[in-house]
């Protein structure tokens, strides 16, 4: 895994397909704050609890200049099936290399049920305007953490 990022940090740069196979770049979002969250698995209980909720948020979010992306390692016809299914709006990026994952730190060893594994860690960053990682939250919990962003974030 690699090292965690602290706030002030550069974000990585990224391009990554959506759900429908067209790229997205990190670049591309300059100007707007950035909410960057990394889940492990599209249509699973979680992972469906938390982009739901960001779902609901977004109409504040935006309002509030701020831009929701998601990330999986799933493919992008799976992200296609999980948008249609829930009704999500947001972009859903595809990286089944972990290339990104990992250079968030959102990748690597994670307790599941008292075992050691390796997989994705469910991390969120807001990143500014200027592409600097204003807050890191890793191993953060599906359940209430959009209501904790929001609070975080003055929404």
């Amino acid at each position: 895994m690699s090292e965690r990022l602290q706030p002030g940090d550069v974000a990585p740069e990224f391009e990554l397909p959506d759900a429908d196979g067209s790229p997205v770049s990190l670049a591309a979002l300059r100007g707007r704050r950035v909410i960057l969250y990394f889940y492990p698995a599209a249509m699973t209980p979680g992972c469906t609890k938390e982009s739901v909720d960001f779902e609901g948020s977004l109409g504040d979010l935006d309002a509030a200049g701020v831009t929701v992306v998601g990330v999986s390692p799933d493919k992008p016809a799976k992200l296609a099936k999980f948008r249609e299914k829930e009704g999500l709006t947001f972009p859903l990026l595809s990286d089944p290399d972990t290339g990104v994952l990992k250079a968030y730190g959102a990748y690597g060893e994670k307790k599941l049920y008292g075992k050691v594994v390796v997989g994705v860690i469910r991390s969120t960053f807001i990143i500014d305007a200027d592409g600097k990682i204003e807050k890191a939250y890793y191993n953060v919990k599906a359940t209430g953490h959009v209501d904790r962003l929001r609070r975080d974030l003055g929404i």
